[in-house]
Parts: C-alpha cells; structure tokens; sequence
C-alpha cells in the first residue's frame, strides 16, 4: 500500500525531525530534571508499622489498650513518602505535557518547514514553467543573502548561459544552412545546367566540374569544423602530451604545395620542445585553418611564416601572411561565426556554354536548356573581403578549451598574425607560467 504523497516531502520529513528532536530535548531535560531529584531526595513509599493503642491514666503513666492497634510511621518516613509522592506527580504531568508539546511541534514545524521551503517551491515553479523555447523566466529572488538566496541566484546564472547556448546554437544552424544553403545551389544548377546533358561540350563539362568540386570543398570544409567544434565540446576525448613543432610541420607539408600554386614562400620556424596537454587532431585543425586562410587571402608572391616557440611557460604556434590585414574595430569580431568584414564584390560568373550574339538568355539549339552562365559563389571571396567562416571561431574554442588564448596582430594593407598561446607542459623547475600569455607579437615587428 502506497503512503500518501504529502507524506513523502521534504516538508513532512522536516516536520517529523524538528518533532523528534524537539521532543527529544524535552524529554532529556526532564528525565535528567527527574532522576537529579530522585537521587537528592531519596523519595520511597510510605512503610508503616503496627502498634497498639495507648493511653495515660489519671496518674499519668502510659497504659497500652488490650486488643486495639493503629498504624504509625516515623517523621522522616513520611517525609519520604512526601517526596516519592510528588515526583509520581511530576512524572504524570510530565508525560502528559510532553504528548500536547508533541501536537504543538508537530504543527510549528510544519509551519516552520513550509517557510523554509518557500523558496524553493518557488524555484520549482519557474524552473517548471521553463521550456527549450523560453528561457527567459528568471527567479529573481530577493530577500537576505542566505543559500536559498544563493541557490536562486546560481539557477538563474545557470538559465543565462543556457539561453545564451541556445541563441548561438539556433544562429549556428541558421548560419550553417545558409552556408551551405549556396554552395548546394551551385551544385544543382551546374548538374541541371551541364552535367545532366550528353551533349554539352568538353570544356563546358570541365569548367562546370571544377565549380562542383569547389562547392563540395566549401561545403567538406564546414562540415569539418562543425565537427571539430562537436568533438572538442565533448567530455569524451584524452588530453595527452602534444608536440607543438611537430604538428606544425605536418601542417606546413600539407599546405606547402597550395602556397606554391599561388608562388607564396612557406618559411619555417620550428623551434623543438614546446609541449602543450591536449587534443593533438584539435589542434592540428586549428593550424590549418590559420593556414588555409593565410594561403587564401594572401598576396601572391608574398610570404607565409609558420613558427612554433615558448615565452613565460607558454607554448605558441603563430602564422603571419601579408594579406589584406584586419581592421582595428574587427580583431575581436573577426573570430564570431561567419563574420564578414569588407565590401562583397560581384560574384564571379562562370560561361557554360558560348554565350555568342548578346541575345539575352542563350539556349543549346539541340536540347533547348538556357545556358547563359552561372554564378559561383563557392570560388571565395575577393581579396578585399575577408570571410571568417567558422574557420576562426573553431581556432579560438579549439585553444580556449586547452586553456589558452588567441592573439591578433593585424595591420590594414600589411597582413596578419595569428598566435595560439597553450600552456606549456614541458616546464623546468626554474620556469614559471605568467598568469597571463604576453601581448607582445612573438615573431617581433615587420620588416
């Protein structure tokens, strides 16, 4: 059989506690006030004895009654028995009031527990009335700064870094859609356009096929740092021992050759022994979207230096390009999901078939399908618009759940460097880690 549901609270089992120890206090008072008593008064029942009547005659002698007896006691019995006979008394009282002080507990506890626990009841309410869709009901509790008041407090904090997760996460998928939303427009277009028909020339085909291939790049390129980012978030993964040179170097013979298609000089500068504690594939990503967009935004001919150190027990990783350079105002947005900074030129377009005589929309004579030419968003933007993508926003939620920061030095029209600042595992006795990684660029001013 089921115990009713007020019965299974926290008020009720308050209740009972504030009773029990109530009554228990109660009860070792006046036990210890009874037996204390006992033992100074040395209370018995009365013992009397038998003896026989007497009586004085005229002469005043003492003449016992034949056959007649009475019972008699000493003083001091009777006093006892006094005594005994008064705490019998107190002991009765005593009971009794402890039975009416338990009803009296019993509902000053209930009311008392019910106070207490008002808060809480409240905080159960709004957290009750708070939905995925809503977080914006706070408890805004008031009142003295006791830990009811602390644990509203510590709710509502937590309800803000809820709704602020779940604003960033609804503007990623808004973002990412968008994002890919245009490369897949691309691909179906062309595919409609060219590759979908067997007579469409070889070097429209071509052409169609290089824009497919970069709209797949774009969008494998999103779908990897929407993964980085997942993999990092999660709980799961082992930070071990990172050789920060090393995978550098990788990173360096990956993109070596995209350097050399666009005649950019990749120049090393690896110093060995910097180890960072971490997630070595995380990082990895980090310096290659640091590299990708060096290589992509870059002028051609310039220079790319990728260099690994250590200064004031922290590891770095930095890269300098001589691209457009970041304004002042976008350092710290250049890092939010998808930011833009520039003006968006046109979108290159893209002829898939002869265009011919301006006569408008062109069509194929042989299978009637427009070809007039496509636009290909995919191919990046011009050189003064530079896209963050979430390229920089993976690099700084890569490093900052490693424990680090990202650095930006950036002038307009000169280039950028990136800095990953770690700390640094490999520390000496004689090396200290400063609170915070030195602002100064580690790679020292331009030439």
């Amino acid at each position: 059989m089921s115990r009713p549901a007020w019965t299974q609270t926290i008020r009720f089992r308050l209740t009972l506690a504030y009773s029990a120890v109530l009554i228990g206090l109660s009860a070792l008072v006046l036990g210890g006030l009874y037996f204390a008593l006992s033992a100074y008064l040395d209370p018995a029942p009365l013992n009397p004895i038998t003896v026989k009547k007497v009586y004085h005659d005229e002469h005043g002698e003492l003449k016992v009654k034949s056959g007649q007896t009475i019972q008699a006691a000493d003083l001091a019995s009777i006093q006892s028995a006094v005594n005994y006979q008064t705490l019998e008394t107190l002991k009765t009282y005593s009971a009794a009031g402890m039975g009416g002080l338990l009803l009296l507990s019993l509902g000053t506890g209930w009311w008392l527990s019910g106070r207490v626990l008002r808060p809480v009841r409240r905080i159960t309410a709004t957290a009750q009335d708070i939905s995925a869709t809503d977080l914006s009901r706070r408890i805004a509790m008031d009142g003295p700064q006791d830990e009811l008041r602390n644990l509203a407090d510590t709710v509502d904090d937590m309800l803000e870094r809820l709704e602020s997760a779940f604003v960033a996460q609804r503007q990623l998928v808004d973002d990412a859609s968008h994002e890919l939303r245009n490369p897949l427009a691309v691909i179906q277009a062309n595919v409609d356009a060219v590759l979908a028909h067997d007579d469409t020339p070889s070097e429209d085909r071509a052409q169609a096929t290089a824009i497919v291939s970069r709209a797949i790049q774009r969008m494998t390129r999103l779908v990897e740092d929407l993964l980085a980012s997942a993999r990092r978030s999660s709980p799961a993964f082992v930070d071990a021992d990172v050789d920060l040179a090393a995978i550098a170097g990788e990173a360096a013979e990956e993109y070596e050759l995209l350097a050399a298609d666009r005649e950019l000089r990749l120049v090393r500068r690896l110093s060995p022994g910097p180890i960072a504690a971490g997630d070595a594939q995380a990082l990895r990503r980090a310096v290659d979207n640091l590299l990708s967009n060096a290589v992509r935004l870059a002028r051609g001919g310039s220079e790319l230096v990728l260099a690994v150190g250590s200064r004031s027990g922290w590891a770095w990783i930095a890269v300098r390009d001589e691209g457009p350079g970041i304004a002042d105002e976008d350092t710290d947005r250049v890092f939010d999901r998808f930011f833009r900074s520039g003006q968006r030129q046109p979108p290159a377009t893209v002829p898939l078939v002869d265009p011919g005589p301006p006569t408008g929309a062109l069509s194929n004579p042989s299978n009637g399908v427009p070809t007039g030419s496509i636009s290909d968003p995919s191919s990046g933007p011009s050189t003064n618009q530079r896209r963050a993508g979430l390229g920089l926003a993976i690099v700084r939620q890569i490093v900052e759940s490693h424990g680090g920061t990202v650095a930006l030095h950036s002038e307009l029209g000169t280039g950028s460097t990136f800095i990953l600042w770690l700390p640094e595992r490999s520390l000496t006795n004689t090396t200290r880690r400063s609170p915070t990684p030195p602002t100064e660029d580690p790679l020292g001013p331009r030439p």
